[in-house]
């Protein structure tokens, strides 16, 4: 028996060692800490692109996404959710220590006229010490309308130009519209919740509020409510999007509700049917 006590011994050790190098190493996540008034992004972008014609009815996009801060950081992250016809197509999300740049750049394959959107998170931390940690953020956005039509090549245009464009986006603006009204009405069902209570609008309108308060705040609450939401939104919706391959993703555009009183606002959202709210206390 004694013989076996030593290699048992080694074997032990070996699992402690892994559990808690394992433990150790945490996902990544979007953390928000108190806001640096001493650092900023200089630069944040996200385009849409169509390339080109990849066969009969389909074609690719290019989703880029790139950001640059002031200054080197502890660690620098940006995520992107990318939304087609109001439908979740694909999460991405980067992060890297001790550096001022972040780039992602995607290709994906598509067919048939869409409406794609893409908003991004482009976020930092500056660890001046242990106890003093803050966080810059900034978001961006782009979209792009694509028509496939049998009669005529595939186009795609960002603002239209002429008639003919005007009547494809009035009509993909339409049915997407359609499509998220009555995902979000079974939703504010489903939690039971007075809409008339609230302020709505659908996250893909978040970038508006960069420089913008949100209703009822102040821009500083505003910058804060933001930080905090996309912390909550990564842990909740972002990582989880993230697990299953993306082709396999099945969620419609999240929806934002702001309480009137400034006491709090939810999230709402599906995720592969599951659904879920997300509730963040204002600050008064």
């Amino acid at each position: 028996m004694k013989k076996w006590r030593l290699p048992l011994i080694i074997i032990f050790s070996l699992l402690l060692v892994l559990t808690i190098l394992r433990s150790g190493h945490s996902e990544p996540t979007v953390s928000f800490f108190p806001l640096d008034t001493d650092s900023m992004m200089e630069h944040t972008l996200t385009t849409l692109k169509l390339l080109s014609e990849e066969g009969i009815n389909t074609y690719k996009i290019d989703w880029k996404v790139e950001s640059a801060s002031d200054k080197t950081l502890y660690l620098r992250q940006d995520v992107s959710l990318l939304f087609d016809n109001g439908r979740l197509r694909g999460v991405r999300s980067k992060w890297v220590q001790n550096t001022n740049r972040i780039k992602i750049n995607e290709r994906l394959k598509s067919e048939d006229s869409r409406h794609l959107q893409s908003i991004s998170f482009h976020h930092g931390e500056n660890h001046y010490s242990e106890e003093d940690i803050r966080s810059i953020q900034q978001m961006s956005y782009d979209e792009l309308y694509v028509i496939d039509s049998p009669t005529t090549p595939i186009a795609s245009f960002k603002t239209p130009e002429n008639r003919y464009e005007m009547e494809w986006k009035e009509l993909l603006d339409r049915a997407t519209k359609q499509q998220l009204l009555f995902h979000w009405h079974e939703l504010l069902n489903h939690f039971n919740i007075d809409v008339e209570t609230y302020t709505t609008f659908p996250l893909i309108d978040l970038y508006r509020y960069n420089n913008n308060p949100l209703p009822t705040m102040s821009q500083e609450e505003t910058n804060n409510a933001i930080g905090r939401l996309w912390e909550g939104l990564y842990k909740n919706y972002i990582i989880p999007a993230l697990d299953p391959p993306n082709d396999k993703l099945n969620s419609f555009m999240p929806l934002i509700l702001i309480d009137k009183q400034s006491t709090h606002l939810i999230v709402l959202f599906e995720l592969n049917g599951k659904k879920e709210q997300l509730i963040q206390r204002l600050p008064k």
